[in-house]
């Protein structure tokens, strides 16, 4: 499992490079174009809830194509492997960064915008309707390409909304140290949310039995 999930990272590393480099690209434009902080908050209400759905949708469906009688746990791993990475994903360890790297305004209260209580009413459906939509066509191939994008949009957008309402004009230190922090957040919660958290609970993995993970 541990080779399998080192191999994995190596695999996604480029993506998600690529991602992070097109994530540097949007951040140069928002900060020399004074791109408004509520705009950002915009983007990341509407990436976040997408991110989420693709991510149910590809852990259910990777347990799925395992495991394929046991539907409860199915939707129970669905879920939380979309809410909880997912948050960790998009909220937490950006906020993080944010912290770290200085952004955050040090007259107001900093705000970490968890997707799961603040927009509970969208987020928590749409983690349902991917483990739905899992439970009827699991597949993982495209769905894991868009999670990886819709992640690295996400992540990006919840570190724009600190970046643009902070003081002074963002410095070289803020605009290398995003791309480390974004790269961070959707590489390893990515890979761990649709590939090693649901084949923890396989029991051909646990077992030591090898299954390819993208087949399908």
């Amino acid at each position: 499992m541990l080779n399998r999930i080192v191999q994995e990272l190596r695999q996604h590393a480029p993506f998600t490079l690529v991602g992070t480099v097109v994530g540097v690209m949007v951040t140069v434009v928002f900060v020399y174009a004074g791109v408004p902080g509520s705009v950002s908050r915009k983007l990341f209400a509407a990436f976040h809830p997408a991110h989420v759905l693709f991510s149910a949708l590809v852990t259910a469906a990777m347990y799925r194509l395992h495991q394929r009688r046991r539907v409860v746990a199915m939707v129970l791993i669905g879920y939380v492997g979309a809410v909880g990475i997912g948050t960790l994903s998009d909220c937490l360890i950006p906020y993080v960064g944010e912290a770290l790297i200085g952004l955050h305004d040090p007259h107001m209260e900093a705000e970490a915008h968890i997707g799961f209580i603040h927009l509970w009413w969208l987020v928590n459906p749409l983690a349902i309707l991917g483990v739905a939509v899992a439970y009827f066509r699991p597949t993982t191939r495209l769905p894991h390409a868009g999670h990886v994008l819709l992640s690295t949009a996400a992540s990006l957008f919840h570190m724009l909304m600190a970046l643009r309402t902070g003081h002074g004009p963002a410095s070289i230190w803020t605009l290398v140290m995003i791309p480390v922090f974004l790269f961070l957040a959707v590489w390893l919660p990515c890979c761990t949310s649709d590939i090693v958290f649901p084949l923890l609970f396989c029991r051909e993995h646990r077992d030591g039995k090898a299954c390819p993970l993208h087949e399908h």
